[in-house]
């Protein structure tokens, strides 16, 4: 069994950051554009993505997200401007050129078992511990198949943050 143990920190924005996560939002005002579904994941193009208060250059920059390939939670969308949250519920808008639909995640709460199947008696493959990305290849019911650091394996969806509680995934 191998050990993954690069992290890094899980706060991926340099600058402000919520406190607490924060629920999906509720205003049904938010304007669809792509005709994809809201909320959605995504991951960050680039290794520095500028977060606006606003959609809009005009709107004064907030941060920066500094983790390529990093998930991200769209959670609204105005014209070529996406509102996006992190895993550490941080939110603002980026220009959609920034992201990526190519489906990532990051390991969540303590050291978890990537695990050879589906089920919570399979033999462990390598340990993650928060804050390790990796990308996210399929998910059925209560488990996903990921890949972290070159290690291929099945995590529960509850200990990765990068997909929606019910979403199938297959890539």
């Amino acid at each position: 069994m191998a050990l993954l143990l690069l992290a890094g920190a899980l706060s991926a924005a340099t600058g402000a950051l919520a406190e607490e996560p924060q629920e999906a939002d509720p205003k049904p005002d938010a304007i669809i554009r792509s005709g994809l579904p809201v909320p959605r994941f995504v991951s960050l193009r680039s290794g520095e993505v500028n977060v606006r208060t606003g959609p809009g250059k005009s709107y004064p920059i907030e941060w920066k997200f500094t983790r390529p390939g990093m998930p991200v939670e769209i959670t609204a969308e105005f014209d070529t401007w996406r509102r996006i949250r992190d895993v550490d519920g941080a939110q603002g808008w980026v220009h959609q050129s920034m992201l990526s639909g190519r489906r990532t995640l990051v390991v969540t709460g303590t050291m978890r078992v990537l695990r050879q199947d589906n089920s919570a008696g399979s033999p462990a493959v390598a340990q993650a511990e928060p804050g390790v990305m990796g990308k996210l290849l399929k998910c059925r019911n209560d488990w996903c198949l990921v890949e972290l650091q070159g290690y291929q394996g099945w995590l529960r969806r509850d200990e990765f943050w990068g997909v929606q509680k019910d979403e199938q995934v297959d890539n």
